[in-house]
Formats: C-alpha cells, sequence, structure tokens
C-alpha cells in the first residue's frame, strides 16, 4: 500500500492510501506500484487514476508535478474537473454526471 497526497493551488483533492496510480507524465503515461524507484516527474493534461480498495477514481488535470517516494505519491496539480469514482470490480469504468 501506497500513501497519496493530490493537491490543486486551492486544495487537498485526495489524500489516503493507493494500490496502484497512473500518472500523465509529460513523456509519456506511467504506472506506480508500491516499491517504486524514487522519481519526480512533471505532468501533461491528461487523468491521474488512482485505485483505493478496490475502487479506481479519475481525476482529470491540466499540469502540474509529481514526486514519488518511500510509498509516498505527491502530486501538485491544476486540475480540469472533480475525481469521478468508478467500482472497477463490478467491471464498471468512469460514471457519467
Amino acid at each position: 500500500m501506497m500513501e497519496l497526497v493530490i493537491v490543486s493551488p486551492v486544495r487537498t483533492l485526495y489524500s489516503g492510501d493507493a494500490e496502484e496510480v497512473s500518472l500523465p507524465g509529460t513523456i509519456g503515461r506511467f504506472t506506480v506500484l508500491p516499491g517504486h524507484a524514487p522519481l519526480i516527474s512533471s505532468l501533461e493534461e491528461g487523468d491521474i487514476t488512482y485505485t483505493s480498495l478496490g475502487r479506481r477514481t479519475t481525476l482529470a488535470v491540466k499540469r502540474g508535478c509529481v514526486r514519488i517516494l518511500n510509498d509516498r505519491i505527491e502530486a501538485c496539480v491544476e486540475t480540469a474537473g472533480n475525481p469521478v469514482a468508478g467500482n472497477t470490480a463490478a467491471g464498471q469504468g468512469k460514471e457519467q454526471r
């Protein structure tokens, strides 16, 4: 299990555990699993997707940066929308708003 913190200039968007995190890196999308090597990356427009307790959540971002160190992921982003949760255990993707 990893600790994930996603913040915007206005507020904390998520702070909690995550089993898997996928991020839109500037040179390509990448996925972080427990035990990932230390990394700092810029983020481009796309989706941050994370799984916690079997539930997948997607957050659209415009840009940002991320630091990964000792199973802690810290992302500072400018958001393009609100998090959208879906239950992947039931085979659902993004929910419609």
